[in-house]
């Protein structure tokens, strides 16, 4: 009796494979052939899946975003106070570990990929600006947010801070350790919200 071959598994594993790919070789490496190779298929069987190079690639990185949300999610229904919940998900933004240390090094390459293309990928990449608005609302609806606050210019600096610690934590990760990102991250929530009543 033939396998069944799970279509939605199969991409995966390709997409998987293309990471690895990008993170050997940058993306200009990662051709149909050698991501094939990568993935132990042939040219064919690839082409199965993926017709263009193009779609391949927007699917390999729409993955990396679909996992990002998945963790988010999973934080966000959980009972964690307010603040926690908060700063739990900005850590999933952030490489603190080897599996999202990968996904923002590949992450990274194909944005600055994409930037300097001369076609443009059909792709959905607008990285997670709108959950920091999202975040500080959450902030605000729990009446954790200080009043004086500019609620758009919050959200483009805690933007702006977890893109600078991402990609600083990419370059510098012994210095910015999972700790050291979780510490500024705690600051400067606490900076943003009202002081809590002893």
């Amino acid at each position: 009796m033939p396998k069944i071959v799970d279509p939605t598994e199969k991409k995966t594993h390709i997409a998987k494979a293309t990471w690895r790919v990008i993170l050997e070789q940058g993306v200009k490496g990662a051709t149909v052939r050698n991501i094939a190779k990568e993935a132990g298929l042939s040219l064919g069987a690839l082409r199965h899946y993926f017709s263009t190079q193009d779609e391949l690639l927007a699917y390999a990185m729409n993955l990396v975003k679909d996992r990002a949300t998945a963790r988010i999610e999973k934080i966000g229904i959980s009972d964690l106070p307010p603040k926690e919940k908060v700063i739990r998900i900005l850590l999933e933004l952030v490489p603190v570990d080897d599996i999202k240390m990968a996904e923002m090094e590949v992450w990274f390459a194909f944005t600055f990929h994409r930037k300097y293309a001369e076609e443009q990928l059909d792709t959905q990449h607008e990285g997670f600006f709108s959950e920091m608005g999202s975040l500080i609302e959450f902030l605000d609806q729990h009446q954790l947010l200080r009043k004086d606050l500019d609620k758009e210019m919050t959200s483009e600096h805690l933007y702006a801070l977890v893109d600078g610690l991402a990609l600083h934590a990419l370059l510098e990760p012994e210095r910015l350790d999972r700790k050291r990102v979780a510490d500024v991250l705690t600051h400067h929530i606490n900076s943003i919200c009202r002081i809590e009543k002893e």
